[in-house]
């Protein structure tokens, strides 16, 4: 090794010791800001962070414009019933598949 206590790629090993603990720093300086960033804006935004009464009473509103505007679909039994044994059949499919 050189005499002046330089690696290969220059600087010596106390400086290299340096710059990995301030990297080390920096990075966990990182995480914790985007930590703090990442947690204050997922508890105040979107429909899901909602308490599930205020989520039903914005879905409620929007059935009722729909409705109200002649787009809202009314289903008769014979659909209903149709839904109800398709949905069966899947689930009674998924149960089988995990057996």
């Amino acid at each position: 090794m050189a005499a002046n206590n330089q690696n290969t790629r220059g600087g010596s090993s106390a400086q290299h010791a340096q710059a990995g603990r301030m990297g080390a720093e920096a990075r966990n300086t990182q995480q914790s800001s985007n930590q703090s960033r990442t947690q204050s804006n997922t508890s105040k935004r979107g429909f899901a962070s909602m308490d599930p009464e205020e989520q039903r009473r914005i879905a409620s509103e929007g059935g009722k414009a729909s409705h109200a505007s002649g787009r809202g679909h009314e289903w008769t039994s014979a659909e209903a019933r149709e839904a109800g044994r398709k949905g069966g059949q899947s689930s009674n499919r998924t149960k089988a598949q995990q057996k």
